[in-house]
């Protein structure tokens, strides 16, 4: 479940920039902003990575043993997905300062 929702979202966000309408306003910005709007949609997703985490974690604790198994893996594979995002966030953040710089 929680797979096809990081898919899903994965789906959305690239459908959302290859949209030719988001297009145009996207190649009206310059490099930076376009960083920076990618920094602003990494860290919208990671928090509803975290939310979706502390859901799954919620249901543990309510959960009987049936179903445990698959609510441990299920956070695993968010834990994951927000630690490869929060690399990917520090390293836009840092190309943004380093942009800024040369500025």
């Amino acid at each position: 479940m929680i797979v096809v929702s990081i898919i899903g979202i994965s789906v959305i966000s690239v459908g959302l920039l290859s949209n030719p309408g988001v297009e145009e306003v996207v190649n009206t910005l310059t490099p930076f902003e376009k960083l920076e709007e990618y920094k602003n949609d990494l860290e919208k997703i990671n928090l509803y990575n975290q939310q979706v985490l502390n859901d799954l974690e919620k249901k543990i604790t309510d959960s009987d043993d049936v179903h445990l198994e698959q609510l441990k893996k299920e956070i695993e594979v968010i834990k994951q997905v927000i630690n490869d995002n929060k690399k990917e966030l520090e390293q836009v953040i840092k190309k943004l300062s380093e942009m800024q710089d040369e500025q």
